[in-house]
């Protein structure tokens, strides 16, 4: 089985080259990226494009399977370049899929793409997907969801598979996602045993985590399962900032929605982190998955708590750990502060 793998060099997609490069059903797979890596991945070539610009088709011929990965989370002031790639790019690489005759397409959704919880009850995939208006990311991610039922539509023959993980991180993601949510100026040692000095307590939130190093087993079964539609992917315990607070071995700090929204509002717009106040709607708004489909369709089970992937990120972002790779290369903080915080996606 040959696989392709757009966003192949990002947090999930050096997890999913990882699992399916232990896969004995897999014989090949191609990595796309803007930007080859350094590090080498069992059975993997890689070849440089830009889905929102280059000729994908030629890239997908003989493939028996596409997972498309490929998203920016930053420029988070430029919100029409991310629409380029998340959104058109997607509908490029959709219409290649078709070009090429491709006969499995399997797309990262996300707990984003789920209009806003009513309760703390888990929600399954029937939940509806129309996204949470305010913001950026949940309606880039409904849009996308739009586009795949209307390519399902119109092409019944094509098998079509959407992940829709929660919160993914894992260890070796550790600088890439601290380049996107925290920025250069977030010293590692505030992060150290005893150091964080509170979580913040804002009335409705949680926080559902999945490491990615399962997130990518799940695309690997569902690139090689014989299934179709969506799939919850998360681990437990969902965790409250009490929780939060236990696993870090700090306090919580009671804080209202209006202060927190405030103080990133006014940190974003002065560049002194790249995490746009939109974030926290998505917070308080995304639902708590339900993933008894992934478990009995896929035979998905996770092997780390959402406890145990907290602490192993925050340590992680503590001593710069990373992955041969751009988007998950460490120690570079002065290409972050020439391309000011919250711009380009290094």
């Amino acid at each position: 089985m040959r696989i392709v793998v757009t966003g192949a060099t990002g947090n999930v997609g050096t997890s999913v080259l990882d699992a399916l490069g232990r896969d004995d059903a897999v014989a090949s797979i191609l990595g796309i990226a803007r930007r080859p890596p350094a590090a080498t991945f069992a059975k993997t070539e890689f070849a440089a494009a830009d889905v929102t610009r280059d000729e994908l088709a030629s890239h997908l011929r003989g493939a028996d399977c596409v997972i498309h990965l490929a998203w920016l989370i930053q420029p988070s002031h430029d919100e029409p370049t991310l629409r380029r790639t998340n959104v058109d790019g997607s509908q490029r690489l959709f219409e290649a899929v078709v070009a090429a005759g491709v006969p499995t397409l399997v797309v990262a959704s996300s707990v984003g793409a789920y209009s806003p919880r009513t309760d703390q009850q888990p929600v399954d995939e029937s939940w509806p997907t129309e996204g949470i208006p305010a913001s950026w990311y949940s309606r880039q991610k409904a849009e996308v969801e739009r586009r795949l039922d209307r390519l399902e539509a119109e092409r019944p023959e094509l098998r079509v598979v959407r992940l829709r993980p929660a919160i993914t991180t894992k260890r070796d993601a550790a600088s890439g996602q601290r380049r996107l949510f925290a920025g250069p100026l977030l010293p590692g040692a505030l992060l150290s045993p005893g150091w964080i000095p509170f979580v913040p307590d804002v009335p409705g939130l949680t926080l559902q985590l999945a490491h990615a190093d399962d997130v990518g087993d799940a695309y690997r079964r569902a690139a090689l399962a014989d299934v179709r539609g969506a799939f919850n992917i998360a681990a437990e315990p969902v965790l409250d900032p009490s929780a939060i607070a236990r696993a870090l071995g700090t306090r919580t700090l009671r804080l209202s929605e209006g202060i927190l929204r405030r103080a990133a509002h006014a940190t974003w717009l002065a560049r002194l982190q790249p995490t746009s106040p939109d974030w926290l709607d998505l917070a308080l708004g995304i639902p708590v998955l339900d993933t008894a489909r992934a478990r009995s369709e896929l035979g998905w089970a996770p092997t780390r708590t959402a406890d145990e992937t907290l602490r192993e990120v925050v340590a992680g972002i503590r001593e710069g750990a990373g992955r041969a790779t751009p988007p998950l290369q460490p120690g570079r903080h002065a290409a972050e502060l020439r391309a000011r915080v919250g711009g380009e996606q290094l």
